[in-house]
C-alpha cells in the first residue's frame, strides 16, 4: 500500500509577492491623500482665468478681470468741516428778527382829503428828518424882505402868501423842510404860523428861521431885529388839495416832479415803472428828478413824514404847469 505524504500548498514566487505589497502600498498612499483633501478647509484655487473653484467642486465663472477693473479708484480727499463761527455782537443784531411794519393803505386821487388811510399818532413819524412832530425847538427869528415868494429856494414861485419863512440850512436839508408848517412863539407869548418856502443860508444857524417881515411883526416889533423864539412843526386843521408841477423843460426823457400845498411835510415821489415803484431823488430846489425818463407822465407815489401813501394818476408831462388834484394828506 502506498503511502501518501501530505499536500503542501504552492510557494509563491517572490516577484508576485513585492507587486501585491507594492498595490497595497499605493493603495493606502492614495487613501491618506484622500483624507488629507478631504480634511483640508474650505479654500478657493484659481485657475489661471480668474474663476473661483469652490471646495465643494462647483464651479463660478467670472470674466477675466480687466486693467481698468484692477486699477484702484483715487480716494476721496477728506472732507474739513469748519467750526461754526462764533457770532459777534453785530452778528447777533443782524440775525434778529426785524419787526415787519404794517403798510399804510394808499389813497387815489379819485379819494377826498385821504381821510381813508390810516392814520399814525403825532408823535409817530417814521419818515421824518431833522423836524419831527411833537417836538419843541429852540432858536432865534430874524426877518428878510420875502416879496412875494419869486425866486424862493423851494421854487413855489409868486403866492399871495406873505406869512412865511426861511429854514436854516442845517433843518432845510436838503429842501425836506419845504412846505412845512411851522408854529413860532416869542417870549412874550405871541405866535404865528408860517410855511417854510426858502432856505437861509450859512449865517442862520440851527434853530433859526428867517422870517418875513410880515411874519416877524406879528410876534415883535421890527425893531427888535433878532428875537429869541420856540418852534414846532403843525400839521393844518385844514388844507386845500395839493398839486403837482412838471418842471420847465421836461418830457417822457426826462422830468422834474414838485409836489405843491401838502398839509405835511413830504418824505418822497415814486413813479412806476415797468419794473415797479421808483424813488426819485430830491433836489435843494425842491423837485424830484428822473434823470432818464422813468415813469415820466405814469403814475405817481407820494409819501409823508408819517408814512400815509397817496397815489396820483393821470398827471400828464404839461411843464411848468398846476396840476390840481382831489386828494390831500390827513391831519395830525
Amino acid at each position: 500500500m502506498a503511502s501518501h505524504s501530505p499536500r503542501r500548498s504552492p510557494r509563491r514566487s517572490p516577484l508576485r509577492r513585492r507587486g501585491v505589497l507594492a498595490g497595497a502600498a499605493a493603495a493606502a498612499v492614495v487613501l491618506v491623500i484622500s483624507l488629507l483633501v478631504a480634511l483640508r478647509p474650505d479654500q478657493p484655487t484659481d485657475d489661471g482665468y480668474g474663476a473661483a473653484t469652490a471646495a465643494a467642486g462647483a464651479r463660478v465663472v467670472v470674466p477675466p478681470t480687466t486693467p481698468e477693473a484692477t486699477t484702484p479708484s483715487p480716494k476721496k480727499p477728506p472732507v474739513t468741516r469748519s467750526p461754526s463761527p462764533t457770532p459777534t455782537p453785530t452778528d447777533a443784531a443782524a440775525a434778529k428778527p426785524r419787526p415787519r411794519s404794517t403798510p399804510t393803505p394808499a389813497a387815489t386821487s379819485g379819494g377826498g382829503s385821504g381821510g381813508a388811510a390810516a392814520r399814525l399818532a403825532s408823535g409817530d413819524a417814521p419818515l421824518a428828518g431833522r423836524i419831527r412832530p411833537g417836538t419843541t425847538y429852540q432858536g432865534v427869528a430874524t426877518f428878510y424882505g420875502a416879496g412875494n415868494g419869486d425866486g424862493h429856494a423851494c421854487s413855489y414861485g409868486p403866492s399871495a402868501d406873505v406869512m412865511t419863512a426861511a429854514m436854516n440850512t442845517a433843518d432845510y436839508e436838503t429842501s425836506m423842510a419845504c412846505g412845512a408848517y411851522i408854529l413860532v412863539r416869542a417870549a412874550s407869548g405871541a405866535s404865528v404860523t408860517v410855511r417854510i418856502t426858502n432856505e437861509c443860508p450859512g449865517d442862520c444857524a440851527p434853530g433859526q428861521l428867517d422870517l418875513s417881515a410880515e411874519a416877524f411883526a406879528k410876534i415883535a416889533a421890527p425893531v427888535a431885529g433878532r428875537i429869541p423864539i420856540t418852534w414846532s412843526l403843525l400839521s393844518p386843521a385844514t388844507a386845500e388839495p395839493l398839486s403837482i408841477r412838471y418842471k420847465t423843460g421836461s418830457s417822457q426823457y426826462w422830468c422834474g416832479i414838485q409836489v405843491i400845498g401838502h398839509r405835511n411835510p413830504l418824505a418822497r415821489l415814486e413813479v412806476r415803472t415797468g419794473s415797479g415803484w421808483v424813488r426819485l431823488a430830491r433836489t435843494e430846489y425842491n423837485y424830484f428828478l428822473s434823470e432818464q425818463g422813468s415813469g415820466c407822465g405814469g403814475s405817481i407815489r407820494i409819501s409823508d413824514i408819517y408814512g400815509e401813501q397817496l397815489t396820483l394818476d393821470g398827471i400828464a408831462v404839461r411843464p411848468d404847469v398846476v396840476q390840481s388834484t382831489r386828494v390831500q394828506f390827513a391831519a395830525h
